[in-house]
């Protein structure tokens, strides 16, 4: 089937760039198929589509900022009936996730149920995994709202020391549906004057939600260039942003020899379904190739 330009230039990605002046870095991403495709592999209700969307987008857009296939993990624990939520991207653009009770729901007649009592109380971690690091390096906060945009933002300025504006956005249709998703991430540069962050912050503040400037078609640049006019921004880059696992059946095999010689004889009469927690893959192992696992155990040991 072909693609027409304007649906090229309305596919998921993300646009970086800086302000001319040197004050300041920003990313706007749009997410609208990749929140579409977690929604329908992991059968998310409402509240979890919400969450999770926000949380892979906020994952998108710091991801950015990586070498490569350097990697950052965004893990929401909490009291509220979602339980957790876990989302991982890379600056490739390849984002993943999963949440602990994917049909969740909240009250919603209820006047004092809010959307961040899906999550509620916790702790937000966020683990980085660096190629001139051996091992990955973690960083967590208590959640202070529940609601992902400001406990993002929150993180970013006690965790990292960086003043920054999230806005993190999905938009939803009267039936239930998304309509379009997506992000902007702007932050302040060591010589970015005292003051000029906060007037940021309180502009976007009030600035359009921007899944009604995507639903507009509205492209990510103009979203970037509009969010803090009439500063003037030049592009660093941009790249496609995919909801993408590699897990694959080789990797599930290679995860199997983990277990030990006893773990694998529990399995050899059944066999075993291996499902991905972030993508829902599920692969089954054959008794044969469980066998072929203990065979190769036995020799090992000997």
């Amino acid at each position: 089937m072909s693609i027409t330009k304007e649906d090229f230039l309305f596919k998921d990605r993300i646009v970086k760039g800086m302000t001319k002046d040197g004050h300041f870095k920003l990313s706007v991403v749009k997410t609208t198929a990749l929140v579409k495709e977690a929604r329908d592999r992991h059968g998310l209700s409402l509240l979890a589509t919400v969450i999770l969307g926000k949380t892979l987008t906020a994952a998108a857009l710091l991801a950015s900022e990586l070498k490569k296939e350097e990697r950052i993990q965004i893990r929401l624990d909490g009291s509220g009936p979602l339980q957790y939520v876990v989302a991982e991207a890379n600056s490739l653009g390849e984002v993943r996730g999963y949440v602990g009770n994917p049909s969740a729901e909240l009250a919603y007649d209820d006047p004092d149920v809010s959307l961040s009592d899906g999550i509620s109380l916790g702790v937000l971690s966020l683990t980085k995994v660096l190629y001139n690091e051996a091992e990955p390096r973690t960083s967590s906060i208590e959640l202070i709202a529940g609601d992902v945009t400001r406990d993002i933002a929150h993180y970013l300025a006690q965790s990292e020391q960086v003043p920054s504006a999230v806005m993190l956005d999905i938009g939803i249709t009267e039936d239930g549906a998304i309509s379009e998703a997506g992000g902007l991430l702007l932050q302040r540069l060591p010589d970015a004057p005292d003051g000029q962050i906060d007037m940021l912050q309180e502009r976007l503040a009030s600035f359009q939600p921007i899944d009604q400037l995507l639903s507009e078609k509205l492209y990510i640049d103009d979203i970037m260039h509009r969010s803090v006019s009439p500063i003037q921004v030049k592009e660093l880059g941009r790249n496609p942003v995919d909801f993408f696992c590699r897990c694959s059946r080789k990797r599930f095999l290679g995860a199997l020899t983990m277990l030990s010689l006893e773990d694998l004889k529990d399995l050899e009469d059944e066999g075993q379904e291996i499902v991905c927690h972030f993508c829902n893959n599920k692969e089954y192992i054959s008794t044969q190739e469980i066998r072929g696992l203990i065979t190769k155990a036995k020799a090992q040991r000997n």
